[in-house]
């Protein structure tokens, strides 16, 4: 399986669910997508890379399309 990195940014609003159930939302600023060719994406943020969550497709393609998700490379 081949893995597909982008560096990104987040630019408004992305949202996740916490494994507690609270809808939270990624913080603006620079990011790291990977692609796997699987129904979901990952998203890493945070200074050392410690935060990530894997979200559909078709949310990524909405933040996207909204420019709340923009990849840079």
């Amino acid at each position: 399986m081949d893995i597909t990195t982008h560096h990104a940014r987040i630019t408004g609003p992305v949202f996740y669910r916490a494994g507690t159930g609270r809808k939270l939302h990624i913080p603006i600023g620079p990011c790291l997508v990977e692609i796997d060719g699987g129904r979901s994406i990952d998203i890493i943020w945070g200074a050392r890379g410690q935060s990530s969550v894997a979200l559909p497709i078709a949310e990524i393609e909405a933040a996207q399309d909204h420019g709340h998700l923009v990849l840079l490379d």
